[in-house]
């Protein structure tokens, strides 16, 4: 792991200091930043299939809880992770230039900047925890619990946003280990804490005898509380890591104003909110699609649920390819190579449609042995299977609109792309479900979604290869 960090070091100072970079170079660099992160995004993912099988043990009832606010939570976080990422791209850009001291001043900004926004969300969250299961339509069975998952969510809100920041920063300078590191680590803590929050004191026949497990019986809730603390825990790593022991962005003996500054806001927000927009209208989408899928019934609600996590095994590997673009691109802007630029983009859109093309064709081939860990209820099974099966055919374009996004966040172009978003999912994904679902159910919800994404990918494509997006040299 040193070995491949200190590769990874050397060939993007090649960036920095003006120097060519080999084809094969370009491959194996963004090889070393991508491999890492797709471990991160898959561990994100694997915490939350754990969450949803360990939960999903406990009923139909409690999984729909869960899956019924899941669109608000992806809402909140991405705004968060907005918020993060105007602050991130800019040392991206000052690190490509070599100017480190400048980094190092927008990470001081940015640090009481975010924490700030994220105690906003924080209140706002907590404000809405109770009304927010009857807005979105959810039976009265389930109400009690999606409330309070929520309202423990929104209370760990300034962890998450904190984490954001130290990962995207980390990531931008390059260092995609300790990220993905510590994501491993927040999924084997979010098995202990769900392990022992969600479940009650029970017994366990060892071959030595009888052993007596300790757990609070919190149930979902305990699902709430086990994800937050693993949260806490790896964001304080991240963040001692990020202050303390970084090369590039440590703090310690560089001293300065933690005073946030017009112009780096003002950056900031050029980046931030065509992201926080796009997030919300997708999210937003996502909450109008659990309007039209709660009314299906319970089966319906834990079935799209679980279909989610799975197809996101799919298609982590695309926003971990995406993270590596957003460093590459933002490095080679801030090092005036525009032609180095367009190479990494087309190498890690083709590399993201690859990968996430095979994961497609894994995902529909082992749905039902996948979807048979996670819940007991056949009825729920059968269709879950059913709805991953036709999105296993959108996966290579989906990637494309992923990746190609990173790569406009890492040039700091975010306007375009988002409205691009907005009208794609807005104009074609909500008006087709709406048309399908009164006649397919579910099926109809997904199949809508499956050609709501190819379209995606293919405006992506259009704008990456045909437009002038990147910075004027």
């Amino acid at each position: 792991m040193e070995q491949n960090k200190g590769k990874t070091d050397s060939l993007l100072s090649l960036i920095r200091d003006g120097q060519k970079l080999t084809w094969g170079q370009q491959l194996r660099l963004t090889a070393l930043l991508s491999g890492p992160a797709i471990m991160a995004q898959l561990s994100s993912i694997a915490m939350q299939y754990i969450d949803a099988s360990m939960v999903g043990s406990l009923g139909a009832n409690a999984s729909a809880s869960i899956g019924l606010i899941s669109t608000t939570t992806w809402l909140f976080s991405g705004i968060c992770s907005a918020a993060a990422t105007g602050f991130s791209v800019q040392v991206a850009h000052r690190i490509g230039a070599g100017d480190f001291d400048g980094a190092r001043r927008v990470l001081r900004q940015a640090l009481t900047a975010v924490l700030a926004f994220g105690l906003g969300m924080a209140g706002v969250g907590m404000g809405i925890s109770g009304a927010l299961p009857r807005w979105l339509g959810g039976d009265e069975a389930i109400r009690a619990d999606s409330s309070a998952y929520f309202f423990i969510y929104s209370l760990f809100l300034p962890v998450l946003q904190m984490h954001f920041l130290a990962g995207g920063m980390l990531r931008c300078s390059g260092n995609m280990r300790v990220p993905s590191l510590l994501s491993v680590l927040m999924c084997v803590l979010d098995v202990i804490f769900n392990f022992l929050f969600i479940f009650p004191t029970r017994t366990w026949q060892a071959p030595w005898g009888e052993v007596t497990l300790w757990g609070a019986g919190l149930g979902v809730e305990g699902a709430a509380l086990g994800t937050v603390l693993a949260e806490l825990v790896t964001a304080g790593l991240m963040l001692y890591y990020l202050l303390r022991r970084s090369p590039m962005l440590g703090l310690k003996g560089h001293g300065g104003s933690f005073v946030p500054r017009r112009t780096i806001l003002q950056n900031a927000a050029r980046i931030s909110l065509p992201m926080a927009f796009e997030h919300a209208a997708i999210s937003g989408a996502q909450i109008m699609t659990t309007v039209i899928v709660a009314p299906l019934g319970v089966v319906a609600i834990a079935a799209n649920s679980f279909a989610i996590i799975i197809e996101s095994i799919c298609y982590m590997p695309g926003y971990g390819i995406a993270e590596a673009a957003t460093t590459l691109v933002g490095q080679c802007v801030g090092a005036g190579r525009h032609k180095l630029l367009r190479r990494f983009a087309n190498i890690t859109v083709w590399a993201g449609m690859i990968i996430m093309g095979i994961m497609g064709a894994l995902m529909y081939l082992t749905a039902p042995q996948i979807i048979s860990v996670m819940t007991p209820v056949a009825d729920i099974r059968t269709l879950a299977v059913e709805v991953l099966r036709i999105e296993a055919f959108a996966e290579p374009m989906f990637a494309a609109a992923i990746v190609a996004y990173g790569v406009f966040i890492g040039a700091g172009s975010t306007l375009a792309p988002s409205l691009m978003n907005f009208g794609s999912i807005w104009g074609i994904r909500l008006p087709l479900a709406f048309l399908l679902a009164p006649a397919m159910g579910l099926r109809g919800v997904w199949l809508a979604m499956c050609i709501e994404l190819c379209f995606r990918g293919a405006i992506f494509l259009v704008r990456l290869w045909g437009c002038k997006w990147e910075p004027p040299s």
